[in-house]
């Protein structure tokens, strides 16, 4: 256990968002090897309980090691594991759960030095991870291959609310679709006494899907798309409903080597993290008893053998808000390097941040400050409406700094800052929560002239693999400026087919290039290959002055894993030299004005287009007497307008 002044999450990883804040706690619980299925238990030395803390993390880094030789399997399935505390009484209480990726060996972005972080909230266990207790990792792979550090951080300070007790509800593994013993027979209604002094009870839910029967797939998968549903029910009124089907095709860590994209009715996807849902109970008071229950859609008739949902759900009892208005940044989706933003990320735009009402009070106003660390900040307030104890991502108008130093092809790793100045138009009550920065890269710079070649694979828009043309390609893919208009694009294209189009932006702008494959196997999966009527595709962005392939995120060009995405992906970057900035020079001829140069620009006066074609435009304006060339240079452009003056044109 050591102290140290700022809270690192991120930059356990060398990667991400930090937090100034009171000191942290660090609590290293275990660093194993996971060797094959079972459970990996160490006893751990927690804070004596004396302190209050603000959060607490468990930061969980996976890894992979080589087998011995001949070992199945080795770190290339997916597997979950399940994180537990042991209560002083022996039971387990599970905290978190996630899913192990399909790390293949010969995956781009896998092998020795790959690392994976699974970071989980997980303060509302504090009461548990007091002194010396047990904790528990659950793997259930039946071969090896992976690595797993655990360790917690302990931050100094006050809670959103602290909880007054725990009730555990219904855990393990339970059958589904077998209509002669349903699940609900078997996850049946619990009654139970509120805690004395709690002010209001919430739900906690993880649930995911195992096993594949001979009619649809489930519980893992499910042939027909529509997933299956269960309802929290509290005091016999629903308070709220999950559909488990996920598609697996937008995830972050890809490509995998196996069957990744392929949606999931679980609730899972390989090498993601389950989610926890929570739910608000009505009807609870302190001290009474209420009930509780988990129902499923059990219409549905398993064949030949049944899957299973594996169900851990808990009752928290929570005190009342410690604030009556505050708002925690809880992260930084842009820019930044951390690994579960790798889609959105590297890019010079317009920053996301993560926010939470930690307060009582409904927030409906932020004042934020960010920027680049060192530079001049910016200031922006959002407006609208965040529920106490909500999150939401907020996107922050664009910075010149971020796009500058694109332009500038600045190397190496830069810092962004953003600071929560005021919540509903005052200062909130928690400053400690208030201010993250992010480590992230520049976007790289492409040539203002390149190619975008698509040759679109077999699958069509409805989803027939073997598919022929004239039928509808899912592939597409489209070119935004930094005011998200399209500037290229290629849609409508059909299955099978080669298109080669030629983009010409303007040099010195900043685009972003978003591909998509509606059906979310990308262009080319490995899996498919063999299967009948099976053609692959590919995307390919090359260079006009060197015919050299443009690496592009998410993209390969070699290998069985090319074009391997998913659901599509998204390139952010800027264009090499500079915006059209030369003062124009007006002459008249007649009852004409004109402005040179003139090639590739339009020219207006008093709103009629005089000449010109494509890449900027300049209105002549008249005020008093002078007249005004107001020359604007695109949407693409960082500094994308300017004004000179002119005066006598004798018009």
């Amino acid at each position: 256990m050591r102290k140290i002044i700022y809270l690192l999450i991120l930059s356990i990883v060398a990667l991400g968002t930090k937090a100034n804040i009171g000191d942290t706690t660090w609590v290293y619980a275990q660093n194993v090897q996971l060797s094959g299925y079972g459970n990996y238990d160490s006893t751990v030395v927690f804070p004596n309980g004396a302190l209050s803390y603000r959060k607490i993390y468990m930061v969980m880094t996976v890894g992979q090691y080589n087998c011995t030789a001949g070992t199945q399997y080795c770190h290339q399935w997916d597997y979950d594991l399940e994180n537990y505390i042991m209560t002083p009484g022996g039971d387990t209480l599970e905290m978190t759960r996630f899913i192990t990726p399909y790390a293949t060996t010969g995956t781009p972005g896998f092998g020795p030095s790959w690392k994976q972080h699974y970071i989980f909230d997980v303060t509302d266990y504090y009461n548990q991870l007091k002194n010396t207790a047990n904790v528990r990792v659950h793997y259930s792979g039946y071969s090896g291959g992976f690595t797993l550090d655990v360790k917690f951080a302990f931050i100094e300070g006050t809670p959103e609310r602290n909880v007054i007790g725990i009730s555990k509800l219904w855990t393990g593994g339970y059958t589904y679709g077998n209509l002669a013993n349903v699940i609900d027979s078997n996850v049946k209604p619990i009654t139970l006494p509120a805690a004395a002094g709690m002010q209001s009870a919430e739900m906690k839910v993880a649930i995911t899907g195992h096993g594949s029967d001979n009619a649809t797939g489930c519980c893992e998968f499910d042939a027909t798309g529509a997933g299956h549903t269960y309802t929290v029910m509290s005091n016999n009124n629903a308070v709220g409903q999950k559909n488990m089907n996920v598609n697996c095709g937008a995830m972050e860590l890809y490509p995998q080597g196996g069957t990744w994209a392929y949606a999931r009715a679980g609730n899972w996807c390989p090498g993601g993290l389950v989610t926890v849902d929570q739910y608000k109970l009505t009807g609870v008071t302190a001290g009474g008893a209420h009930t509780v229950d988990l129902d499923f859609d059990n219409s549905y008739n398993g064949v030949g053998g049944y899957g299973i949902y594996n169900i851990a759900a808990s009752v928290f009892y929570y005190g009342a808000y410690n604030h009556t208005v505050d708002a925690s940044l809880e992260d930084i989706a842009a820019p930044t390097n951390f690994e579960w933003y790798h889609r959105e990320n590297p890019r010079a735009g317009k920053p996301i941040v993560k926010v939470r009402n930690t307060g009582s009070t409904a927030i409906t106003s932020i004042l934020f400050q960010y920027g680049v660390k060192d530079s001049a900040l910016s200031q922006y307030i959002w407006t609208g409406s965040l529920a106490p104890s909500a999150d939401t991502m907020i996107t922050l108008p664009a910075i010149s700094a971020l796009t500058n130093l694109s332009l500038e092809s600045a190397p190496g790793l830069y810092s962004f800052e953003a600071n929560i100045v005021q919540v509903n138009g005052t200062a909130d009550d928690d400053v400690s929560n208030n201010t993250l920065t992010s480590s992230f890269a520049i976007t790289p710079q492409w040539p203002a002239q390149f190619a975008v070649n698509m040759l679109t694979s077999s699958i069509d828009v409805t989803g027939d693999i073997g598919s022929s043309s004239p039928n509808l390609s899912d592939a597409s893919w489209q070119i935004t400026d930094a005011n998200d208009a399209v500037v290229a694009s290629r849609s409508g294209a059909v299955v099978k087919t080669s298109y080669k189009d030629t983009i010409d932006l303007i040099p010195g702008g900043f685009y972003k290039l978003s591909v998509s494959t509606s059906q979310c196997v990308g262009l080319h999966w490995w899996p498919l290959d063999g299967q009948t009527g099976y053609v692959l595709g590919t995307f390919v962005v090359r260079d006009f002055n060197n015919s050299v392939n443009i690496p592009v995120s998410g993209n390969v060009y070699a290998g069985i894993y090319h074009d391997d995405f998913g659901c599509g992906f998204t390139q952010y970057f800027t264009t090499l030299g500079e915006c059209q900035t030369t003062t124009p020079v007006i002459t008249r001829i007649g009852d004409t004005l004109y402005a040179s140069p003139a090639s590739g620009y339009q020219w207006y006066y008093n709103g009629h287009i005089i000449g010109g074609a494509t890449h900027a435009s300049y209105a002549i304006q008249h005020n008093n007497g002078n007249y005004t060339v107001v020359a604007d240079y695109g949407g693409g452009c960082t500094n994308n307008s300017a004004s000179y003056a002119v005066v006598n044109l004798g018009v």
